[in-house]
């Protein structure tokens, strides 16, 4: 009998121990990127890291929650917020009428700026406003590539779900130039010299991080976090890091 109340008591003394373990454990909140479009995400190492990803993190800190990163195909990660397979997706997304039929957006974190890359040695568009008649590049799903097909009477536009490919393709005249975002256009050009950003703005856009469509309660916690981040300076201080860690 002895021997059965001591066990007994060990077990619930582990019993206790297991209960506190799983209570003290963090939830995770899970965010979807597509790791190649710096400064805002890209790999080091094996991590992803990035503008985007600073404020991620800001995002899980403010909610007591562990962080996970989910890299992903841009497109792919828009489908998996609507599905709900990730919590939120930052990944230098803009905002037009047709994904906020799908999914709900914070408030705007960054201006952004799209520019024209061509070939250096080669340039087969002199300006922004040459592109008509031209085959350009664009990443798939983002917003440059909504605003060419809408804007540019092009011979050809033609979609990757990597910048990388697309500045190979590039070099080797394959494509006569990509629409992107100003700053992964510098870190770009500034791995491939053969490369260069011509001068003048395309059109300018807005970033925002996006939630599955109804989920009120995390984006307004999003808005919270992002809007002291705007208020503190702190997504400048997250752009300058990122910009010359990657220049």
């Amino acid at each position: 009998m002895k021997k059965r109340v001591i066990s007994m008591a060990v077990m619930s003394i582990m019993s206790i121990l297991l209960l506190v373990g799983c209570g003290s454990k963090k939830e995770t909140i899970i965010v979807g990127t597509e790791a190649g479009f710096a400064p805002y995400e890209y790999m080091d190492g094996n991590d992803v890291v990035g503008i985007d990803m600073d404020i991620a993190r800001e995002i899980a800190d403010y909610l007591g929650k562990d962080l996970e990163i989910k890299n992903m195909e841009f497109q792919s990660a828009l489908v998996a917020v609507q599905n709900g397979t990730v919590d939120f997706v930052a990944a230098g997304v803009s905002v037009d009428e047709e994904r906020l039929e799908k999914m709900d957006f914070s408030i705007d974190y960054v201006n952004s700026t799209e520019v024209v890359v061509v070939n250096k040695a080669n340039p087969m568009v002199s300006s922004v406003d040459d592109l008509d008649g031209k085959i350009v590049a664009v990443q798939q799903g983002n917003i440059a590539d909504f605003w060419v097909e809408e804007n540019i009477d092009a011979k050809e536009i033609k979609r990757y779900t990597k910048f990388a490919q697309a500045a190979e393709d590039l070099k080797n005249n394959k494509i006569d130039c990509i629409v992107m975002d100003q700053f992964p256009a510098e870190d770009m050009v500034a791995t491939n010299p053969e490369l260069i950003i011509l001068d003048g703005v395309l059109f300018e856009d807005k970033y925002a991080i996006a939630v599955k469509k109804g989920n009120k309660e995390l984006l307004d916690d999003i808005n919270t976090v992002i809007q002291k981040l705007k208020d503190e300076g702190k997504i400048e201080e997250f752009t300058a890091k990122h910009t010359s860690k990657k220049n």
